[in-house]
């Protein structure tokens, strides 16, 4: 590796302050933030989902904005507006939140399914298009969005198209009762997040993220990751498949975790273990199949059961 992994040390250590008894669910979140995606966090209220964004933006010392979501929220209250200045004579754009490195979108199945979609155009082409003029988003532009289960009162399905968009999608669950109890003894404040001090900056990032490109991929691996997808395509009890835009974020996800855990090659297992976090959102089950219960999850176990795993 060209790059000191002291920072991601160091920014894993301070998630890990801020969350205790998460991180493989930290390392996931770093997964996405380089190889350059967004991540969608499901939840019950409580379990740390909101607190770990912030930490994030902490320890990176980037830009943060923070929308709550709810019903009345606007597609403009997202990405901004152009107003007439009549002593200027001319329309001036308002910014709106979505301007900024991080983006915390809280709650977003609160949110209508139009006001959602704003979010499309951003999280693909790191833009935005406004009264026909487009503006560039600062990079890095990070999503991060945080959903409640969908049986919960008041909240909207998110559209196939907005889950694709988001590179993984992150269960938080509560934590053991090992790890309560210490939270419970524990002397910490309850602002930890505002003690943490920034361990890199938005250029020290981006050079991470350049690096994740030098990370080997065998065509065999290749194989494998397309062969799990076109399985999804074509099993009995799921009604949509893996998109393409799946399977190349799969691949983006295997460089950077390999590049975390300090190897210049992806493994097999590293597949195995990402495979759930970027393919499953992204399948849609029959409802026949839903409403006998089964799961996106089981489905996928059974299908890297099936599919051999290459030797390399």
């Amino acid at each position: 590796m060209k790059v000191d992994q002291t920072v991601i040390k160091n920014i894993q250590e301070n998630l890990s302050k801020a969350l205790l008894g998460k991180h493989a669910e930290v390392d996931i979140i770093l997964t996405a933030l380089l190889a350059g995606g967004h991540v969608l966090l499901e939840g019950v209220p409580g379990t740390g989902k909101t607190l770990i964004v912030k930490a994030l933006a902490r320890s990176i010392h980037g830009e943060y904005r923070r929308v709550q979501c709810n019903p009345d929220l606007l597609p403009t209250d997202i990405t901004g507006f152009s107003i007439y200045h009549p002593n200027e004579k001319k329309f001036i754009f308002q910014q709106g939140p979505i301007m900024t490195n991080f983006l915390l979108m809280d709650e977003i199945n609160r949110a209508s399914t139009k006001t959602q979609s704003a979010l499309l155009e951003a999280m693909e082409e790191e833009q935005v298009t406004i009264d026909g003029n487009v503006y560039a988003l600062p990079q890095p532009f990070f999503v991060m969005a945080t959903q409640n289960p969908i049986d919960f009162e008041g909240t909207y399905v998110l559209p196939e198209a907005q889950l694709d968009r988001f590179m993984i999608k992150l269960y938080f669950s509560y934590p053991d009762k090992n790890t309560e109890k210490h939270l419970l003894k524990s002397k910490r404040r309850k602002n930890i997040v505002n003690s943490l001090e920034a361990v890199t900056n938005i250029e020290g990032i981006q050079l991470l993220q350049e690096q994740i490109y030098d990370v080997y991929v065998d065509d065999k691996l290749i194989d494998y990751v397309l062969n799990i997808a076109v399985a999804t395509r074509n099993h009995q009890n799921i009604y949509l498949g893996v998109s393409p835009r799946g399977t190349q974020a799969l691949v983006h996800a295997l460089k950077a975790l390999a590049f975390i855990r300090e190897r210049n090659f992806v493994t097999p297992d590293d597949v195995k273990h990402l495979a759930p976090y970027v393919f499953c959102h992204r399948m849609i089950l029959k409802q026949e199949t839903r409403i006998n219960g089964v799961k996106e999850e089981e489905i996928l176990q059974s299908i890297l059961k099936n599919i051999e795993a290459p030797l390399t």
